[in-house]
């Protein structure tokens, strides 16, 4: 089925708003060389309402991408550069005393943090202890942020795109399973080929600089992530989506590689966010059915920070990327052709 056949929107809306979503990667394109999976992963992640997390080592634009992300779209954004010594307070908020200049009396009221946004930046969130990680997770998983007993709700859309150093890198503190799971994707950024190096080099060290402009505003975006949802995925597609999932689990799994190297494989929300990603990669390729295709192209960002290894898997150099590897490679998939 193609985008002109269904009767979610008007077919001329619809088209309108892809192709300004795809202007968005263009205009990123502007001031991030190459990368050009990574912006369509960073989109595909908040077109389908999701968190983002990108990893990779210092110097390889991440920051500078998400932030060139929120030049482009008409949204709040803000930066929190997370260190050592960052407070929970910082990223929610605190309560600050006042007084009435009329009635001369005192009260508390509630001053917001940067997490009040449509876009929040987490800047190395591997660089700041536990705790201030934790004060994410609320904000992450119900949009609202609870303090003094009071519950605020936070500005629609809300994204968190999170940047973060490699764990073997020093100072840094591994985020838990828990918040790990709260992103919908986890996208590992590359190092740069030689030709798109040189282009870096060129860009960088001369006095002209590309400013992207905006393309889209909130209320873009929240039709666009409505219309995700209406995106169709057959029947098969969603029983091979349940397999794939299910085979990540040693207990259930014929895979040997799960069986030998993962502890725990990848829970239901694995399966939700898999669909969601497959169907916000279909829109952003002006179709409205997932295909195979969309399926394989998001399962390493969503499934590779579910899989948890055993100490074997470690000790053998084994990655959780060689396991979703492994697990596409040995689930069956559709016999029908329907989403082929």
């Amino acid at each position: 089925m193609s985008i002109q056949e269904t009767d979610a929107m008007d077919e001329q809306q619809i088209l309108q708003k892809i192709q300004r979503l795809n202007q968005a990667r263009i205009e990123i394109g502007k001031v991030i060389v190459g990368q050009d999976r990574i912006i369509t992963e960073l989109m595909i992640s908040i077109i389908a309402g999701g968190h983002c997390i990108l990893e990779g080592v210092p110097g390889l634009a991440k920051t500078l991408m998400v932030s060139t992300l929120g030049q482009t779209l008409e949204l709040g954004f803000h930066r929190v550069q997370f260190t050592p010594d960052l407070m929970p307070s910082d990223i929610i908020g605190t309560e600050i005393l006042e007084e009435d200049h009329v009635s001369g009396k005192r009260f508390f009221k509630f001053q917001q943090g940067p997490v009040f946004t449509n876009i929040l930046l987490a800047d190395e969130i591997n660089r700041t202890p536990p705790k201030t990680q934790a004060a994410l997770l609320e904000a992450m998983q119900e949009r609202s942020v609870s303090y003094g007993g009071k519950s605020y709700e936070l500005p629609k859309p809300f994204f968190v795109l999170a940047t973060q150093n490699p764990v073997e890198q020093a100072g840094t503190y591994p985020l838990p399973e828990a918040q790990l799971d709260r992103f919908l994707m986890f996208v590992r950024v590359p190092y740069p080929s030689e030709e798109e190096e040189i282009e870096i080099l060129n860009r960088t060290t001369g006095n002209i600089h590309q400013t992207p402009e905006k393309v889209l505003n909130a209320d873009d975006m929240l039709e666009i992530q409505s219309l995700v949802r209406d995106v169709e995925v057959s029947q098969q597609l969603l029983a091979y989506i349940t397999r794939i999932v299910r085979s990540t689990r040693p207990s259930e799994s014929n895979v040997d590689m799960v069986r030998s190297f993962v502890r725990w494989g990848a829970s239901p929300r694995a399966g939700q966010s898999l669909v969601l990603c497959a169907k916000g990669r279909a829109l952003l390729c002006e179709r409205f059915a997932v295909t195979l295709d969309d399926i394989h192209f998001v399962a390493a960002s969503v499934l590779r920070h579910r899989i948890l290894l055993n100490f074997q898997a470690e000790a053998e150099g084994i990655s959780s990327d060689d396991i979703v590897v492994s697990v596409l490679k040995e689930t069956d998939e559709p016999s029908s052709p329907i989403g082929q």
